[in-house]
């Protein structure tokens, strides 16, 4: 598919690493002192690269993009261009086979229905493969610590993604709006605490499925910070 990707030009590179810093998806890297387009598919077109680059070293241009690779090939392909250097920005969808009857003793751990990664907002690639046809589940991260049952009853056979409007720098809409138009999306659910500053995140959410050209059914979830529902 065609699509808007980042060119690098390496005589105007510096290797800095501004570019790097400030891309969200993990698609630039430094590789041999020169800041590389690692993954073209992983490049969202927002161009929060640009403004930070001191030479000016960074276009885009229109071209064909091949879809994402699974994460073992991306393994296979790449195994030492993470962005950064940090295993959290290798996408990976997660497989969860059902398990054999349990003991009543078995029954009392939790289990986790953590179905990708990463979960940050920050770090998904936009167009990972996991979103296509998913459920898609936006948390406050604080959710899942206020809320006991959160794996169970909002988690499963949803993708989880998180964050915190309060510590994180910018506006989740952009992004949100990106998943939403790019993929094929089921449904949304929005899980905020009850705090002022999750009002952000809920926004956010709201923006973005008003922006995105789609008709897609979304409901929000409140929990107190006794860990209540409060509103379905």
């Amino acid at each position: 598919m065609k699509k808007n990707v980042i060119s690098i030009d390496e005589d105007k590179c510096i290797g800095c690493g501004l570019c790097a810093s400030a891309c969200h998806q993990g698609a630039i890297g430094l590789v041999e002192g020169k800041a590389k387009l690692l993954r073209e598919d992983y490049c969202d077109g927002l161009g929060r690269c640009l403004p930070v680059c001191p030479t000016e070293a960074i276009s885009f241009e229109e071209r064909e993009v091949e879809p994402e690779a699974s994460a073992s090939d991306t393994h296979h392909k790449q195994p030492n261009t993470l962005a950064c250097g940090c295993p959290s920005t290798n996408s990976k969808t997660i497989e969860r086979k059902s398990s054999p009857e349990k003991t009543q003793a078995k029954a009392l751990l939790a289990e986790s229905h953590l179905n990708q990664w990463p979960v940050q907002i920050k770090l998904v690639p936009v167009n990972a493969p996991y979103f296509d046809k998913a459920n898609l589940l936006i948390a406050a991260d604080c959710a899942a610590y206020a809320y006991g049952n959160f794996h169970n009853k909002y988690m499963k056979n949803r993708i989880t993604i998180i964050g915190c409007p309060k510590l994180d720098d910018g506006d989740y809409a952009e992004k949100l709006t990106v998943i939403l138009q790019q993929n094929d999306i089921k449904s949304v659910t929005v899980v905020r605490m009850e705090v002022p500053c999750c009002s952000g995140i809920e926004g956010a959410s709201k923006a973005a499925l008003q922006n995105c050209g789609k008709m897609i059914p979304w409901q929000v979830v409140t929990i107190s910070t006794d860990g209540k529902i409060l509103e379905n």
